[in-house]
């Protein structure tokens, strides 16, 4: 046998010749040999699909079956699919607990594992599997970070729960928390609820964070439109899964990579469905981070500048009682992203992982026309929910860098009164639960930043529990940390600088007057700069949270929120240093 006969005829652009090519390469394809490639798999791309299957969560336990799909049909367009894990944390059961500390930070670990195995390996290509809400922005930063040629793909949602003749999903188990602890629910009526609210695998059901980051997958032109909406157990996620496999071999084979497709357009997609969708304050957080990754201009102003002129269309929980499946069952996100675009509202011209434009996708879906399409949660662009779009960025004396919120009540909204201070989310839930919230209060939860935490706690239990208590319109609350997507009511999250760097946040005092003025995009509080300014002479930056481990080393590296609170050096500024 010459030396040419271990050439297996592989592309030359691709750098897995690296480990397949040439005599050399004999110890490297014994150990392929030994996991059943052969030759043709040799000479064929290689396809990377990550997978954080884990019976950790509904989200992510069906995923192996999904990723098989995808994995067969990469083989069968010619690829050679290798599947490697990755990890995932479930936000739902890790909510109101310490271990909540662990969501956001496992973006960052997914991304980077992603990142390392693809290097490693020298993989050509990549179809990134998801599931629970951190596992999405993870995979699309690890395909924009190494901008291989790739494919999102999403596991799908949940259906909803029926309860008592009405949908219902875990956030309506977590508002049964704070009725119950108000007197208002019995404990037979929550043991119920908690038995009908989650009927199978998949993410949350409603436009939460997973759902919200799915759809602007879409939007942002890394993912197939029409693949958000199929539920996670509709055999219509497989044939999605098997799309997305045949499309990966065709993006390596034409080389065509994230940075082919992002743009500044196409950031400005994804708000404009985010807005118009009433997707979670999560997506301002990842979206900022993502385009870090693919070095596009974006601010958190920008959220806010394109929710003004979008207007909100679809009404979905949290906000209203639809879900993802009721999107699905009328045509899924692309009817949503017509509406925009005819509106010009959306770039129509902006590039897709097909090679093709939004425009020109939308034109090859088989969708029902405008007219036919009739539901009482989606409403016409010159008629819509909310003149303007869901997501509003606020600033002021107390969030200088910014802070995040989604209405899902009055647009009109405005609220002052005093600052009750809570060191922790613990505190404030004791607080709430013990029954001594009053009306008016603002609830200030602090050093729960992305260094100070660390990692941003979404806080669905206390938010939620304030709600179920009877506060959704009369009660503020504010925070350095995070929501969760199934978050309502008057929840200020993602405050900066946070409490921990010396943000105002931390130097409140109880009792101080806080006022919330959405018209007015505003949150201050009436103190004044000299008196700030001596209380920040009088501030000492407290001890980390933690000295050891995951939680030190992430605690060290987070940046600002305002600027998507990402980890990698290479894109942090100068506010994520001060």
């Amino acid at each position: 046998m010459s030396s040419d006969e271990f050439d297996y005829g592989k592309d030359e652009r691709l750098r897995s010749r690296e480990v397949t090519e040439g005599p050399d390469k004999a110890p490297h394809r014994a150990m392929f040999r030994a996991m059943g490639f052969d030759d043709e798999d040799l000479s064929s791309p290689m396809i990377g699909v990550p997978n954080p299957a884990a019976d950790i969560t509904p989200c992510n336990v069906h995923l192996d079956d999904v990723a098989e799909s995808a994995l067969d049909a990469t083989d069968e367009a010619g690829g050679m699919p290798i599947e490697f894990g990755t990890i995932t944390i479930s936000d739902a059961i890790s909510m109101g607990t310490e271990g909540m500390k662990a969501s956001l930070i496992s973006r960052e670990l997914i991304a980077d594992s992603v990142e390392l195995v693809t290097f490693g390996e020298r993989i050509d290509g990549l179809v990134t599997v998801a599931g629970c809400d951190k596992n999405l922005p993870g995979m699309m930063m690890a395909a924009i970070r190494t901008d291989l040629p790739s494919v999102f793909l999403y596991g799908g949602s949940i259906m909803p729960g029926q309860h008592e003749g009405r949908d219902v999903t875990v956030v309506n188990v977590f508002e049964g928390v704070g009725t119950y602890a108000a007197g208002e629910m019995d404990a037979d009526e929550l043991d119920d609820l908690e038995r009908d609210a989650c009927p199978g695998a998949g993410s949350c059901g409603g436009m939460y964070t997973a759902n919200t980051m799915a759809s602007l997958s879409e939007a942002l032109g890394l993912a197939p439109l029409g693949s958000a909406s199929p539920p996670a157990e509709d055999e219509e996620r497989y044939e999605v899964a098997r799309r997305a496999g045949e499309l990966a071999v065709e993006v390596v084979e034409e080389d065509r990579r994230p940075s082919d497709i992002l743009t500044r357009e196409s950031f400005e997609n994804a708000i404009a469905l985010q807005t118009a969708v009433g997707g979670s304050t999560n997506g301002v957080l990842h979206l900022l981070a993502l385009a870090r990754e693919a070095g596009v201009d974006l601010d958190i102003e920008d959220f806010d500048d394109i929710s003004r002129r979008t207007p909100k269309i679809a009404d979905l929980a949290p906000g209203g009682d639809r879900v993802m499946n009721d999107l699905h069952e009328i045509g899924g996100v692309p009817i949503v992203i017509r509406r925009l675009l005819e509106a010009d509202l959306f770039h129509g011209d902006a590039m897709t992982v097909t090679g093709r434009t939004v425009a020109e996708e939308l034109d090859r879906l088989d969708l029902p026309a405008d007219d036919n399409v009739s539901a009482d949660f989606l409403y016409p662009i010159d008629d819509p929910k909310e003149d303007e779009g869901a997501i509003k960025i606020l600033s002021g004396n107390l969030a200088p860098d910014g802070a995040v919120l989604k209405v899902t009540g009055d647009d009109e909204f405005y609220h002052q009164g005093p600052a009750r201070i809570f060191e922790d989310e613990e505190g404030a839930m004791e607080y709430v639960q013990e029954g001594h919230i009053e009306s008016g209060d603002v609830i200030v939860i602090r050093n729960e930043g992305p260094k100070g935490g660390p990692g941003m706690r979404e806080m669905l239990g206390v938010t939620a529990a304030v709600v179920g208590a009877g506060h959704e319109d009369d009660v503020a609350l504010i925070t350095d940390g995070r929501f969760s997507g199934g978050t309502r009511g008057p929840m200020i999250g993602h405050v900066a600088p946070e409490a921990f760097v010396g943000g105002p946040i931390g130097l409140l005092e109880d009792g101080d007057e806080i006022t919330v003025d959405i018209p007015d995009r505003t949150l201050d509080v009436d103190v004044g700069a000299d008196e700030l300014a001596t209380r920040r002479e009088e501030w000492d930056q407290p001890d980390p949270a933690y000295d050891n481990g995951v939680l030190a080393k992430f605690g060290r590296d987070f940046g600002s929120a305002s600027n998507g609170a990402v980890t990698n050096p290479g894109l942090k500024s100068d506010i994520d240093e001060a």
